[in-house]
């Protein structure tokens, strides 16, 4: 059983609900969590300490970004063989300019960071709103993930606050692209009962970076379908349908 089909068997049998968007609403607060394991997400001859603090709260913060969310608060917690570089990891995530106000300390074999946060949003787009006519737009350049790994190299991602709460006042549907385009645009298009049509020669690609790359994931610009484009870039439409109009793979845990 692969990630998503695991998400959907839970779903169907009640044992998880609420959970189709890039972030839980509870209470007025939106939350959001991810973790990121050594030798899976990340290697220390890619990213330092303090580089994986602030990826490990940049990810989840991209959560809250896709939600047109506002954080308010972190909680963090770390399982380590060590902790000499503990503090050096708390100076990337406060980097991000949000508080940390909490977590939790255990000693592991390898290298585990979960990241919680919280934050506030007047409206969260969500990713089942997308219709018919509606212009599917990206935030920024694609791709760039998978070719800075090509040469070894790490990307920071990028912190789109500002993008996400502009496009949530308008945008009918929005997550961020983690996973890749293909499989990140399919979300919405299984959510939202549509077709996304995407036009590859529209996608703006980052420097170095090909087709190939977009299915690297982790690049955590913003997509969303919005009957308006604010003027970011217009990469293809939803139609009626089913499915994504390219065949782009991605990132898929267990696959």
């Amino acid at each position: 059983m692969k990630e998503f089909e695991l998400l959907a068997e839970l779903e169907r049998r009640g044992l998880i609900v609420g959970v189709e968007h890039d972030a839980a609403e509870i209470d007025g607060l939106v939350l959001t969590q991810d973790t990121l394991v050594e030798g899976v997400h990340f290697r220390f001859s890619l990213v330092d300490w303090h580089g994986l603090g602030f990826r490990a709260a940049a990810v989840s913060l991209s959560d809250l970004a896709a939600s047109g969310a506002n954080p308010v608060a972190l909680v963090v917690s770390l399982s380590a063989p060590d902790l000499d570089g503990a503090i050096a990891l708390y100076e990337g995530i406060a980097s991000t300019g949000v508080p940390v106000r909490g977590g939790d300390t255990t000693r592991a074999e390898i290298v585990v960071v979960t990241v919680t946060a919280l934050g506030r949003a007047e409206r969260v787009p969500g990713r089942a709103g997308a219709k018919p006519g509606d212009l599917l737009v990206v935030t920024g350049p694609l791709g760039g993930a998978g070719a800075a790994f090509r040469d070894a190299q790490l990307l920071p991602p990028p912190l789109r606050i500002d993008e996400g709460r502009r496009l949530a006042r308008v945008a009918h549907a929005m997550l961020d692209i983690s996973d890749g385009l293909g499989p990140d645009a399919g979300h919405i298009a299984e959510r939202s009962g549509c077709r996304l049509v995407i036009d590859l020669d529209r996608v703006p690609l980052a420097g170095g970076a090909t087709v190939e790359d977009l299915e690297f994931g982790e690049d955590y610009e913003l997509l969303a379908a919005t009957p308006d484009p604010l003027g970011f870039t217009v990469i293809g439409r939803c139609e009626k349908g089913s499915g994504v109009s390219v065949d782009l793979r991605g990132w898929e845990h267990f696959a």
